[in-house]
């Protein structure tokens, strides 16, 4: 008797993956079986591309679009590559449905008239695909990670001869000086390079990957998947939506420019995003220590309604008032030994009021049982107690009094490593843009050429995830 097993829809997903991975071409039928273009792109998508011009189309909006998705598909670093791609391929212009294959400048004007629609058709996929991630994985789903990064622009000032040249006069300015060790040529350099590009002021000078550069700098989202839900450009569109982002003069150090720039930008990111997408409830958020403010964690749960927030310590907790201290994760100390953390019991609230509490023990109480009225009780075994309670001290900590230190899970604990790691795939998804997608290596100064790069490679992940789920 031949026994049948249901795949599960994370199989499905993993095989249309793999097909991916390792057979494009076989990819490519899959997707023209089972994506309907007629349900992803929206019709203000088509009445925009259609509208009146004065003269009919020579290349069609579905052709273009599938042209796009081959590029990203198949890695292609640039549109002229692409066009000898299709004009040597008759299976690729079958796909497309190109019968003249279009020139470089049909695809830039493409990708820089139409990016708005671009970006509409982008967040339609993301509606569409939340339940897919849902069924996925409903726990990582409900994760919402968020990270920037920048994209180097091709502008003289990323020239290694740029930054260079200014060190070395300044070097020399201090030897010349007899200035002491306490004059860094390195941080002075920084402070007096401009802010942008000469060329275009969108590219603002930046500190990624251990080094400061030019480029075009973007926040981007995705759940505990590692599927992308959002990409947005600080922009001065951007900034002009969000007047209440003041961009501060340069410091000396690059690496606090850049967590006061990600923290500003953070939650008019968020805000947006759930704005555009109301069927999305993220319950935990996962950052990095960027974000490590106290206002971020109180917008974070009072105003977007996390429930928990990872977010690792940048500077150390204090707790005021008490007469006990804290250790690095926030679990209260021994009064009389600092380095002996309490034990944590319970996080329920027994108050009337009913605000969440965490109750934590004295380390050196025990549950002990006593066989006359086969009951349990506490006793602590202390040689200093700071209390006169048999039972030992125990403290009862309100986390919305402190949701640095209490940011709806315990520092330190299990849940916490366990969970932090997960932080990994919004890294992933960056890597996976610069080079799988060969989006660092675009030789351009144009943001919405390069915006529009960054969508088409969301829609590739968006099929996958379409074309596992009509399987």
């Amino acid at each position: 008797m031949i026994t049948y097993k249901q795949l599960t829809l994370a199989e499905i997903f993993e095989d249309c993956q793999n097909k991916f991975d390792n057979d494009k071409y076989q990819f490519l039928s899959l997707l023209d079986e089972a994506i309907d273009l007629d349900e992803i792109i929206p019709v203000s998508f088509i009445s925009h591309f259609y509208a009146s011009t004065g003269r009919p189309r020579k290349h069609q909006l579905y052709p273009m679009l599938k042209a796009l998705l081959i590029q990203r598909i198949f890695s292609i670093p640039t549109d002229t590559l692409l066009i000898v791609f299709l004009k040597f391929s008759q299976e690729l212009r079958d796909f497309c449905g190109f019968d003249v294959v279009p020139d470089g400048s049909k695809f830039t004007r493409f990708k820089q008239d139409f990016l708005s629609d671009l970006q509409s058709m982008f967040d339609h996929l993301v509606d569409l695909t939340e339940p897919i991630c849902q069924s996925l994985d409903p726990a990582l789903a409900s994760m919402t990670i968020f990270d920037t990064s920048g994209i180097e622009a091709w502008v003289t000032e990323n020239n290694p001869k740029y930054a260079n040249r200014i060190i070395k006069q300044l070097k020399a300015f201090k030897k010349s000086h007899n200035l002491d060790d306490s004059y860094d040529p390195y941080k002075a350099a920084y402070g007096s390079m401009p802010t942008h590009a000469a060329s275009n002021q969108a590219i603002q000078q930046m500190y990624i990957n251990g080094h400061f550069c030019y480029a075009y700098k973007f926040g981007i989202i995705t759940n505990g998947l590692g599927i992308v839900r959002d990409i947005t450009f600080y922009n001065k569109d951007f900034l002009k939506n969000h007047p209440d982002i003041v961009v501060g003069k340069k410091s000396d150090s690059p690496d606090e420019d850049k967590s006061l720039a990600d923290s500003k930008a953070l939650l008019p990111v968020l805000i947006d995003f759930f704005q555009k997408h109301p069927l999305i409830n993220s319950k935990t958020f996962l950052g990095d220590a960027a974000f490590d403010a106290i206002n971020i964690y109180k917008s974070l749960f009072e105003e977007i309604g996390f429930q928990k927030a990872f977010i690792p310590l940048k500077t150390k907790l204090s707790v005021e008032g008490t007469d006990y201290t804290v250790n690095e994760n926030g679990i209260p100390c021994c009064p009389h030994d600092p380095s002996l953390p309490m034990r944590r019991e319970g996080s329920r609230s027994h108050l009337r009021s009913k605000l969440p509490t965490m109750k934590f023990v004295c380390p050196k109480m025990k549950w002990e049982y006593n066989p006359a009225d086969k009951s349990k009780h506490r006793v602590c075994h202390c040689d200093n107690p700071c209390t006169s309670s048999s039972c030992g001290r125990m403290i009862y900590i309100y986390p919305e009094k402190n949701l640095r230190a209490y940011p709806g899970v315990e520092r330190g604990s299990q849940e916490w490593e366990d969970t932090y790691k997960i932080r990994v795939n919004v890294e992933k998804s960056i890597n996976h843009f610069k080079d799988s997608f060969c989006i660092a290596s675009r030789k351009t100064q144009n943001e919405k050429t390069l915006h529009a790069n960054l969508l088409r490679k969301r829609q590739i992940r968006r099929c996958i995830e379409i074309s596992g789920y009509c399987l």
